[in-house]
């Protein structure tokens, strides 16, 4: 017999449990969750039940509230304990730098509503008496935060899911699963069949074997992490017997533990380098309640510093360690979404806090399922982050990595070094032997900034002012040794030699190597009426037309942004984000139509893409092709096939730095040439590459919405100010929730600011902003320095109120609070007269 269901969870831990529970308080009564043993037995069960709201994610943090918020009512829902206990969270720091990293995250906890408040060293002490507060600067807190049982749980959630109607099934094996020609999918047990419109899979440690099943990569692995439970102490018990309450959660960050109280004892859980992924091939079939041999040896710098912290630490005996696999990915968050390449199968894995994830994760994937969108950007654990080069060896490195700076400071401009150089464009040892400094997006390396020749940084300016075991705050080594970039939240030592390359292209040209770009092509007979049907924007009727192009959500958010442009009849080029090849594609191979009258054919790694930029990139491209780049022959906006000496590409007069220039796209074999012609021919024009930081600069002060900053689906189109791309006489995706919700009002408007009184620091994005009176009025999306115009900026999303030029208000900034003016957009040359030159 086969059971028709519309959703079939599979895996029995928290995360599965709760998004049975989501589906069936949607109304999915049939919802039925299959689990291979007990529910909690793969990592739910030994887990410490931690539920840190501190997250530098803004998805993550919504994600991460909800949940708390949720275990709060679950009693009262259920009628079971959950065992929550609300003891507070507080996280010492010992150096500025982690000051600043809890100043730049109270600006995301502030605009999410997370209740948070900053201690003294005083503070410290009297809420957690057993604490030694040498050497602390201070702390953060969270009174809301605190620690709850993973098992009593996961049964609340379970007994809610069943109260409403959902089943679940113990100790039944998946043993198949397969996509019907109708697109439901057919799931096979030990015990039963089923059809299902939709499959999550919940699946932790098996996450990589599940996928496999239905021929996906799925980018988790997971490692090894260990935690002590000691004897009770004393004093513990002491403060029991008087009634005291319990101390919270104590994060020594920059020693990289947490501790807690159990049962008259402690928890020590230290986040050590050294730490191996496990399961790597998956757990045995018979696997279960499962932990792998203890090794103390790795975690004693770690125990070493809790001594000295928490003294009472060092007086009692260890009761248990426990060492269990904890599913990571790359990044460190989760992966909720839709599988890339497959309908109706779904991701909620990769949970390394999974505890404290799994209300919010089920919630929005639920979300999701049932109304066809999640109502929380989600951006940030989208499985289509990844792409294909996360194997099997790069997951290995990087989930490493990743367990291994959890509790190192996430600096807006950390570069990890894990599994780099990977994939790299073929002038990339041209780039680097002039200077530059890369970075990684999408396992690509682009140069962010170029450092003067032999220029390095001193041994002294290094570190960041403490003894402790998180001291990385610098990017990784050139090749020679040589350090030339230091991390901070701060302007740092690249700051002006950033503001170098922007006036150098501002006054003469620069070239940029952007061939990480997502490249796609959409040809066929019904490729102009597919993409016009789903664009807000029209699909220029005249060949080589250029367009900026916005595919919404159903409920008039931006799901992604294309440059479209028809480079032979019927045949159109979209370009897109180079982090979002795998989301952009998904979403329009899962649109196209399936009659043959559309062709998909991805181009990123086909096709290179260097940018000319500057007042002279016309003459030096008249130097090098017969074709006419004056105005009447080549206007802004328009692209055409052009020769550069005797290799071939597509020439662009469109850029995202508000200058005169061209993007050159190109077969990528080509590139080496095309670069060393451009660089000689520009010689006389003193040419000099720049890099990304330079472009985001130039970007702000044109008041350039990016993707997953002032664009999501969180902000309808009209909201994030894309006014002059929506043609509301067409129809396209979500244009009905986009024109309704602009006749209700808009909730948020996006607006440019001008900071003043900055001296060393600019906004980066999820700063509060206040109006006079001390009222939130908004969020920064991003900021940044304006070389061009010599003042700081923030791009905002505000309330409506508040977004008309020339308000005042007030935006905070690693504590302190600014002046800041709502200006009208493109505080660099408005009139775009650069671009039309």
């Amino acid at each position: 017999m086969t059971t028709k269901t519309r959703a079939l969870v599979i895996g029995g831990g928290v995360v599965g449990v709760s998004t049975l529970y989501h589906l069936a308080k949607k109304g999915w009564a049939d919802a039925v969750l299959i689990e291979r043993k007990e529910l909690t037995s793969g990592s739910t069960w030994h887990a410490a039940g931690l539920l840190p709201l501190f997250n530098m994610s803004y998805s993550v943090g919504q994600l991460h509230k909800y949940s708390v918020n949720l275990y709060s009512a679950l009693e009262e829902e259920t009628g079971l304990n959950v065992g929550f206990s609300k003891v507070s969270n507080i996280r010492l720091a010992m150096t500025r730098d982690r000051m600043d990293e809890y100043l730049y995250y109270s600006g995301i906890a502030e605009t999410i509503g997370v209740d948070f408040k900053f201690l003294t060293p005083e503070e410290v002490k009297e809420v957690w008496p057993l604490c030694e507060t040498d050497g602390i600067l201070g702390a953060i807190q969270h009174p809301d935060d605190g620690y709850i049982q993973p098992a009593d749980l996961t049964q609340a959630l379970a007994k809610g899911a069943r109260d409403n109607g959902a089943r679940i099934m113990r100790n039944t094996t998946v043993t198949e699963i397969r996509q019907n020609l109708d697109g439901t999918w057919h799931v096979e047990t030990d015990k039963e069949s089923f059809t299902a419109d939709h499959v999550i899979s919940c699946t932790g440690n098996f996450a990589r074997k599940t996928g496999a099943m239905v021929g996906l990569n799925v980018p988790v692995i997971p490692v090894e992490h260990q935690y002590i439970v000691t004897e009770p102490h004393p004093a513990i018990l002491e403060r029991k017997k008087q009634g005291l309450p319990e101390m919270g959660v104590l994060r020594e960050s920059d020693s990289a533990w947490y501790m807690r109280e159990e049962a008259g004892g402690l928890i020590l859980g230290p986040y050590e380098t050294g730490a191996p992924v496990c399961y790597v091939d998956g757990p045995s079939a018979d696997s279960e309640y499962e932990l792998f041999q203890e090794e103390l040896d790795r975690l004693m710098p770690h125990i070493e510093t809790a001594f000295t912290r928490v003294p009472a630490f060092a007086e009692v005996g260890i009761k248990k360690v426990y060492n269990g696999a904890i599913a990571y990915t790359p990044d460190g968050n989760p992966i909720v979404g839709p599988a890339p390449g497959l309908k109706n199968f779904w991701l909620n894995e990769g949970h390394s806090f999974g505890i404290t994830a799994a209300g919010g994760a089920g919630w929005q994937l639920a979300e999701w399922i049932v109304n066809g969108e999640p109502t929380v950007d989600l951006a940030g654990v989208d499985p289509r982050r990844f792409g294909p080069y996360a194997n099997e060896g790069y997951l290995i490195a990087k989930n490493e990595e990743a367990y291994a700076n959890v509790f190192t400071m996430h600096y807006p401009d950390e570069e990890r070094g894990a599994a780099r150089p990977l994939k790299v464009s073929p002038v990339y040892e041209r780039l680097k032997a002039l200077g530059g400094v890369f970075g990684s997006v999408y396992g690509w390396e682009r140069a962010n900034w170029y450092a003067p020749e032999g220029y390095a940084l001193d041994e002294s300016e290094l570190g960041v002012g403490a003894d402790v075991l998180t001291n990385h705050n610098y990017a990784p080594a050139l090749d020679d040794g040589r350090i030339v970039e230091k991390w901070s939240f701060r302007r740092s030592n690249y700051f002006e030699h950033v503001g170098n390359e922007v006036r150098h292209v501002h006054e003469k040209v620069g070239i940029l190597d952007m061939t990480p770009f997502a490249k796609m092509e959409v040809s066929g007979p019904g490729a102009r009426g597919f993409l016009d049907s789903i664009f807000a924007n029209a699909v220029p009727k005249k060949q080589g037309r250029i367009a900026l192009c916005h595919l919404l959500g159903s409920q008039g958010g931006v799901r992604a942004e294309f440059t479209l442009y028809e480079w032979a009849p019927g045949r159109f080029y979209l370009v897109s984000g180079a982090g979002l090849e795998s989301h952009d594609h998904d979403l329009l191979t899962k649109l196209a139509p399936t009659d043959g009258s559309v062709t998909l054919r991805p181009l990123t790694m086909e096709m290179g893409v260097l940018v000319i930029a500057g007042p002279k990139s016309r003459d030096l491209l008249k130097k090098l092709t017969r074709t006419s780049l004056e105005n009447a022959d080549f206007p802004w906006l328009t692209g055409q096939p052009i020769s550069i000496g005797a290799a071939s590409c597509h020439a662009l007069r469109v850029n995202f730095v508000g200058e005169l220039g061209w993007e050159l796209h190109h077969p990528i074999a080509m590139q080496t040439y095309i670069f060393d012609m451009l660089m000689e021919a520009g010689a006389e024009f003193d040419i000099k590459p720049f890099g990304i930081r330079a472009m985001g600069s130039m970007a702000l002060e044109k008041s350039y919405r990016a993707m997953q900053r002032e664009m999501t689906i969180e902000y309808t189109a009209y909201e994030s100010g894309l006014d002059r791309f929506i043609k509301p006489k067409k129809d396209f995706i979500g244009k009905e929730a986009l024109l309704s919700k602009k006749e209700e009002g808009l909730s948020a408007v996006f607006a440019t600011l001008i900071v003043d009184g900055v001296t060393d620091c600019d906004a980066r994005g999820s700063e509060a902003i206040y109006d006079l009176e001390g009222d939130l009025a908004g969020r920064a999306t991003q900021g940044g320095f304006g070389w061009r115009i010599g003042k700081s900026i923030a791009l905002a999303m505000l309330k409506p109120d508040y977004a008309a030029p020339g308000t005042r208000l007030k935006i905070r900034i690693l504590g302190d609070l600014f002046d800041a003016t709502v200006v009208e957009e493109s505080p660099f040359d408005p009139e775009n007269e650069a671009l039309r030159a």
